[in-house]
């Protein structure tokens, strides 16, 4: 049962009435109190009964970080009684649900549609807490309430920030194939087609057998091979959870790997997903090739930093036990830590880069670039001796992956996915993939 302010209003004038009459004595105190709880009882007795309401949903299941979801609550009344109240559609703080309560009225065996706007601020899912209804009695003065079940769970997907670089990283990757409308033809590793001998070709391009047939000189093409396999394994241990800038190094590492899958799916090649910490978080395999972008979107949106130290053995053994022995390309996103790559992951990647092409990618803070240049007292002095020896060993650990033949993109926030598209492209020029 719930009382409004009405009642209590009530309550008070009636108070305030029996001190100014003078009629102080307990008698008339008692007949004001219980006439105003008899039409409390009555007003919860005549207001419909939100136990036998019918509700259900409708509206938006997933969506984007930094978008808006509407959500729709159909309520139908099949009792004889007028619903008159309000309906409260509760979600999780981070779901900011607006607005926040609705008025509804709901005649006998009508429906009323209520719908509430979700903007989430955290990516994952949204799970609905229940619909919570207030019936006021005609006289409003109190009524029923209760909460009912209406499950429904809303998606909330990486923003991939980095598709604005996609045009232009496809423009690169038609000029390497020989389709953009300039017609820079790049030499590639797999043959094309056959085209007339132009001035300003390779000479070591012509091919001679179809010159013969050909009243022209004939021109072999070349374009980057297609179908190749490719893996991109997102480290979701503990230094995936430290921020840069105002936003998680995990979420840094997604909106690169997003890029990557975008364009590699865009360029005829096969993209795997997974995401591993001490076990296996999210997989996608690819089913064939072409994009696997909105797979692994679905798979990213549910993940979060775990905080324990990532397994490297485990790691190693996933990606050599459960992807095949055909050589690919391995992309791990991770972060530079010295101490942890180089007692965990570096002993293991001569058994790693025997088998595949591995390309190492991590985001670098530029606070940490900032407290170096400092000069000033001696606190800021210490600040930039210890941000001088972090970047020395960051340097120190890509230099000793690169001697083992690790490809290492190391760049700001801003410019990870697109450094990290680039070196893609630039492995498929060199024909390494």
């Amino acid at each position: 049962m719930v009382v409004t302010g009405r009642a209590v209003l009530l309550a008070f004038l009636a108070t305030v009435a029996v001190a100014l009459s003078g009629l102080v004595g307990a008698w008339a105190t008692a007949a004001a109190l219980v006439l105003l709880a008899a039409l409390v009882v009555a007003d919860v007795c005549l207001a419909a009964s939100p136990a036998a309401l019918r509700l259900s949903r409708e509206g938006d299941s997933s969506l984007r970080l930094g978008e808006s979801a509407a959500v729709r609550v159909t309520v139908a009344n099949p009792t004889r009684r007028r619903l008159r109240g309000s309906v409260r559609d509760a979600w999780p703080p981070s779901a900011h649900a607006a607005p926040r309560r609705q008025p509804v009225r709901v005649d006998a065996g009508e429906r009323r549609r209520v719908t509430t706007t979700l903007t989430p601020t955290r990516r994952g899912d949204a799970r609905a807490a229940g619909v919570t209804v207030r019936s006021i009695g005609p006289l409003g003065l109190a009524g029923r309430q209760r909460t009912l079940p209406a499950p429904w769970t809303v998606r909330t997907l990486p923003p991939f920030h980095s598709r604005r670089h996609l045009p232009g990283k496809l423009s690169r990757l038609r000029e390497l194939e020989g389709q953009h409308t300039a017609m820079v033809r790049g030499q590639g590793s797999e043959f094309d087609s056959l085209r007339d001998y132009v001035p300003g070709d390779d000479v070591r391009s012509i091919d001679w057998r179809a010159t013969a047939r050909n009243d022209g000189v004939v021109v072999r093409t070349w374009r980057p091979e297609r179908d190749r396999r490719i893996l991109i394994v997102l480290d979701t241990g503990r230094t995936s959870a430290g921020r840069v800038g105002d936003t998680p190094r995990l979420d840094h590492a997604m909106d690169a790997a997003l890029l990557l899958a975008a364009l590699a799916g865009r360029a005829g090649d096969r993209v795997d997903f997974m995401a591993y910490d001490r076990r296996t978080r999210a997989q996608v395999r690819s089913s064939g090739r072409g994009s696997q972008v909105n797979r692994i979107v679905e798979a990213m949106a549910p993940l979060e930093a775990e905080l324990v130290e990532s397994d490297p053995a485990g790691l190693v053994g996933t990606v050599l036990g459960t992807q095949g022995r055909a050589r690919r390309l391995v992309v791990l996103l991770t972060d530079l830590n010295a101490a942890a790559l180089e007692e965990g992951l570096l002993p293991k990647l001569p058994l790693l880069t025997s088998r595949h092409l591995l390309l190492i990618a991590a985001v670098r803070d530029p606070a940490v670039d900032e407290m170096a240049g400092e000069r000033g007292g001696a606190e800021a002095l210490y600040r930039a001796a210890a941000a001088e020896r972090t970047l020395s060993e960051r340097r120190r650990v890509t230099a000793e992956l690169r001697r083992m033949g690790v490809e290492v993109v190391d760049a700001s926030p801003e410019h990870i996915a697109p450094a990290l598209a680039d070196a893609y492209i630039n492995l498929k020029a060199q024909g390494r993939l």
